[in-house]
């Protein structure tokens, strides 16, 4: 490898445009402030790993910030996305519209960008805007006044930016991506109009696959042995075909060089014919040599050990699990570090009390449930997303809520909250109404999901389906398009208060005949009233 000798640190200037928009929906006068916007969402990061969720695996990794905002707001238990995949997740943030709607179906083009994006409105309305992190849409950001967003999905270290005053280049800088993105928000909260109100999206890269620890935490947890998930041995009995032919176990998928880090590997066949070995080493290359020494020194020994222990079956599979939670839990400690670095500059500028702070993930991730990582499916631990929610003027501390919400209703509350009137093809719904904890008797009984990145990586097949607060009904559909794979119409039917890691399939079994109908109207009339043209 020709290691990368210099490395020039770009610190781009930041000029905020006024709006020149005119102001169609002012904000209404109210006693109150119009309160201002921190929206923070990571990538695939999982509820099961914020510690305010209680979950196993996060009491032995905490997340102290991120928990105060939560233990000091509103913590949504029942948050789930309308499609579990990263472009089409945020498409349905800017646009609060489901995926056929706003165009973005699958990871690849689609974008519909004649669509309103919420930040326009809030443009419009005298915010000043500013989205920073990881864009990923095949669209310029639109309705900001300050954007520095990452090439594509973003490098962990030392990764390229752009933002208005690079000329549409992308300019390497120096450092660890999560750090570099609170660094330019921090940047944009310093110099923005302090007259105006306003909306900042920080978007982190992290813990996006293949899941690279910065270089203080690299030794992390190093003494600590996670426990598997129940699941971790599912068979997929009573499932559907697409849970056998899914490409995403921990066992056969994960990689060994690209995924887990395992370098010295990569002349060695039959590893060196791994799925994306370059992967691993392009992203060595472009340290600094100093970032280099310090990983080899937490990883080669380490590696050369397992190595020499010539692991075979559940030795070898464990070993798998081990390396890949710790890699990705010393990755949340990093995001949990620079949520508390954000909070401390609000702290600082004395901004906590009138500013919203949501922490979300695009979606959801397995942790081994099931034997997989990734996410895709309607399964509760895609499908579930985390969400807090911090606003002490609004919001009373230690808030849970079990209510169904989506992440199509993000768009509808930042424009509420603002005092902008939601346009009426906004799918989504405001969430202020469950603030203060209690769910109104009118609110959504049921949930509609759907996923379409098929044939792709991990090789799930398209599917749609309905959640109530109990029940889960889904349909997998289309024809095979991947090796081995076969058209399929094929339905499950869970009962998530009595089956929670949802491995009894109740589809088509005696004493269900009345809630399978009731779900499937439901299904039918969310695919008639939305106008789904696929299913």
């Amino acid at each position: 490898m020709n290691k990368m000798k210099t490395i020039t640190a770009v610190v781009l200037p930041i000029t905020l445009m006024n709006s020149a928009c005119t102001v169609k929906n002012a904000p209404k006068e109210d006693k109150v402030k119009t309160p201002n916007i921190v929206y923070i969402m990571t990538d695939d990061h999982s509820y099961q790993t914020i510690s305010a969720y209680g979950h196993p695996l996060s009491q032995l990794a905490p997340t102290p910030n991120i928990d105060r905002l939560a233990n000091e707001g509103i913590l949504f238990r029942q948050a789930f996305v309308e499609n579990s995949l990263s472009t089409p997740s945020r498409a349905c943030l800017m646009t609060g519209l489901y995926s056929h709607q706003n165009g973005q179906r699958q990871l690849g083009k689609g974008i519909d960008s004649t669509k309103t994006f919420f930040s326009e409105l809030l443009q419009q309305a005298g915010y000043e805007t500013a989205v920073v992190g990881k864009w990923h849409m095949q669209c310029e950001p639109k309705g900001f006044d300050y954007y520095n967003i990452l090439w594509d999905q973003g490098e962990y270290y030392n990764p390229e930016f752009k933002s208005k005053e690079t000329n549409g280049k992308y300019v390497k800088e120096e450092g660890y991506a999560t750090t570099l993105i609170t660094d330019h928000s921090i940047e944009f909260l310093e110099q923005r109009d302090k007259s105006k109100p306003f909306c900042l999206l920080v978007h982190h890269k992290a813990p996006h696959r293949n899941w690279m620890p910065e270089p203080q935490y690299l030794d992390l947890y190093e003494d600590i042995e996670f426990p598997k998930p129940e699941t971790f041995r599912d068979d997929y009995a009573t499932r559907c075909s697409p849970a056998h032919t899914q490409d995403m176990t921990i066992d056969k998928t994960m990689t060994l060089i690209y995924d887990l880090k395992v370098y010295e590997l990569k002349d060695r066949p039959p590893y060196n014919k791994e799925w994306n070995v370059e992967g691993l080493e392009q992203s060595l290359d472009r340290m600094t040599p100093s970032q280099l020494k310090t990983w080899n020194n937490a990883y080669h020994t380490r590696n050369e050990n397992f190595i020499g222990q010539n692991l075979t079956g559940d030795e070898l599979l464990n070993w798998k699990y081990q390396r890949y939670i710790k890699d990705y839990l010393r990755c949340i400690k990093s995001i949990d570090d620079q949520v508390g670095r954000l909070i401390a500059y609000l702290e600082k500028e004395g901004l906590m009390d009138n500013t919203l702070i949501v922490y979300t993930s695009d979606q959801g991730f397995y942790m081994g449930e099931h034997g997989w990582f990734d996410k895709r499916f309607m399964y509760e631990e895609s499908f579930r997303t985390p969400l807090i929610m911090h606003y002490p003027k609004a919001i009373k501390a230690g808030v849970k809520v079990d209510a169904l919400v989506q992440n199509i209703d993000y768009a509808p509350t930042f424009l509420s909250l603002a005092g902008v009137d939601k346009p009426k093809e906004m799918s989504g719904v405001s969430l202020e109404p469950l603030f203060g904890g209690d769910k109104p008797t009118d609110w959504r009984t049921d949930l509609y999901y759907h996923y379409y990145d098929y044939p792709a990586i991990h090789s799930v097949r398209r599917h749609d389906g309905v959640r109530t607060d109990r029940y889960k009904l889904i349909h997998f559909y289309g024809e095979g398009k991947m090796a081995n794979d076969k058209d399929i119409d094929c339905n499950e039917l869970y009962d998530l208060q009595e089956d929670p890691h949802e491995l009894n399939n109740l589809y088509g079994k005696g004493g269900y005949e009345k809630i399978t109908a009731e779900l499937q109207t439901a299904l039918t009339n969310y695919r008639t009233k939305l106008a789904v043209d696929e299913y």
